[in-house]
């Protein structure tokens, strides 16, 4: 998957170099930076720019790194945050983000990193050749894949810095793509040190989750449309013209994050404005789930958060449906800015539709966008469960009564042949046989679909409290691992929480305890320090063993 492209910062002076200061510290007391109101972007950037400068050492940052600009958000009363990747000697540096807090005055608030120390290597010319790290990484995707027979595999290496697992080191970053026997794609990164050729961490590349309208799963749902000439199309001009198309059943040609051809995404059509028919017999059915995932996912995101689409600029991602042959998934793709749903094998998934999957896998987009949190270990665990927190949330905000809110993921897609109502339970995540209840140190060795389970453990208790309820029509009985007891302050005020800190405090490498602290910051921040609403974040984690 392709990352977020970034705006090019100011080359990093060392402490004291008077041309690359004068000129930050002149952009920083320009009258844009002083107008009154509200701080504009370009205000919080000039700001943290003046920061970079005068801070540079307790960042770790030195003459031989570039800072590029992420994301920015300001808040209601003025303060500002700043989000940057940084690059060594030209070489992206993974783990190097950093997130830059500047009061409303203006002044340097302080700062959460990646990875804390210097970056600083001896040399960037790689001892492990790019073909030999190729090789390297299309036999993990092979081993991953193992009784699979993989077509049309690929892989391109990239030279870059590994500050993400403890001291800096030149690495290679490969992604190795194929297509296994339907056509289906499967994907892996592999990071491979430049000088050993050991690996040091490897993902899947593709983040899984697994008028009006008659949709399969949610009832009949009114539709923002287009009318062009005689026709409507299944394009929303209201929503940044999100729409959805017909991938025909076909499947994507990608290499090294290059799609040299494309599965279609022929745009929906209808006569009456009236599309679907409730069952898969009609193609349309399963486009009108598409299209109403993505706009509640929209709605939900702009009126609760005040985020503008995906990428918070207000432009409209698409949807494909009927993707592949059988294809038990659905998946978010920064390199198209889309979201892609297989119609599942019948067996064990039905089409993967589902409005929760939906709010599920277009949260993905949003952590690509704000804490890019790496797709391993307890990282990756985490960023799973940003999308089922969310995903949940967007479920809960629609309030479709064919479709009503819980805190069971997947429930809606799953067939007899899977075995379970369910594919997570947020409650007691155990009750899949797979996710952790509670952190213990061997949690960022699971697979990033159970070690998410703690996050959602924590989710739910920090909405709905411990012990035995029914909420919504749904019986839950969550434990604690520290025996507590924890009371619930609603899923409103978790969604806040867990929003602001995954867009102002969490960075790529965060972990558990990390998670805490970025939670404990955004409950400080939106409700005070020593609030209920503070403790209750606190009693939930403790709840999970994350202390």
């Amino acid at each position: 998957m392709s990352r977020t492209r970034h705006i090019r910062g100011s080359r990093l002076a060392t402490a004291g170099v008077a041309a690359t200061a004068a000129t930050l510290l002149a952009a920083a007391l320009s009258p844009a930076a002083h107008a009154e109101g509200r701080p504009t972007r370009a205000t919080a950037i000039h700001n943290a720019e003046s920061a970079l400068v005068h801070h540079s050492t307790a960042l770790g940052l030195t003459s031989a790194e570039d800072a590029t600009v992420r994301d920015v958000i300001v808040d209601k009363d003025g303060a500002q945050h700043v989000r940057y990747d940084r690059a060594y000697r030209q070489l992206p540096v993974l783990g190097g983000d950093f997130i830059v807090h500047i009061a409303p005055d203006g002044n340097y608030r302080g700062a959460d990193r990646a990875s804390r120390g210097t970056v600083s290597l001896p040399s960037t010319t790689p001892d492990l050749t790019a073909p030999k790290a190729a090789d390297l990484a299309v036999n993990a995707l092979r081993a991953e894949n193992l009784g699979t027979k993989l077509q049309q595999v690929k892989a391109k290496p990239e030279l870059i810095v590994d500050a993400l697992h403890g001291t800096p080191r030149l690495a290679w970053r490969t992604n190795a793509v194929g297509l296994d026997s339907l056509g289906n794609p499967v994907a892996r990164t592999v990071l491979t040190d430049a000088r050993t050729g050991a690996q040091i961490d490897a993902w899947d590349s593709i983040e899984t989750a697994t008028g009006d309208g008659q949709s399969l799963y949610s009832g009949t749902v009114p539709l923002e449309t287009t009318l062009s000439g005689s026709a409507y199309q299944l394009k929303d001009p209201t929503r940044g013209n999100t729409y959805t198309g017909d991938a025909e059943n076909k499947t994507d040609a990608c290499f090294f994050g290059i799609c040299f051809q494309r599965a279609p995404a022929t745009l929906f059509t209808d006569a009456d404005n009236h599309w679907g028919t409730g069952t898969t017999a009609d193609r349309a059915t399963a486009a009108v789930d598409a299209q109403y995932g993505t706009n509640e996912t929209w709605d939900y995101y702009k009126n609760v958060h005040g985020r503008n689409g995906i990428a918070g600029d207000g432009k409209g991602s698409y949807n494909r449906v009927h993707y592949g042959s059988n294809y038990n998934n659905a998946f978010w793709d920064d390199s198209c800015f889309c979201m892609t749903y297989g119609d599942g094998d019948g067996t064990t998934f039905g089409p993967l539709v589902a409005l929760d999957v939906a709010g599920h896998e277009m949260s993905h987009g949003v952590t690509s966008k704000t804490a890019a949190l790496t797709y391993s270990g307890e990282s990756g665990g985490l960023n799973e469960a940003t999308s089922d927190i969310l995903g949940t949330l967007v479920e809960w905000y629609a309030n479709n009564p064919a479709d009503p809110g819980d805190y069971l993921i997947g429930e809606k897609i799953v067939r007899s042949g899977f075995g379970k109502s369910a594919l997570r339970y947020m409650d007691k995540p155990s009750k899949d046989g797979s996710s952790a209840d509670c952190w213990s140190s061997s949690v960022g060795n699971l697979d990033v679909h159970y070690s998410s389970g703690v996050a959602n453990h924590f989710a739910y208790l920090l909405a709905e409290g411990s012990g035995a309820k029914a909420v919504n029509g749904v019986a839950y009985d969550s434990p604690t691992c520290n025996s507590s007891s924890v009371t619930g302050i609603g899923r409103d005020k978790l969604g806040q929480i867990w929003y602001r800190a995954l867009t102002v405090y969490m960075t790529s490498s965060t972990k558990y305890a990390g998670a805490r602290t970025a939670t404990l910051n955004a409950a400080k921040d939106l409700y005070g320090a020593g609030s209920t609403e503070y403790n209750a974040v606190a009693a939930a984690w403790s709840a999970v063993n994350v202390s």
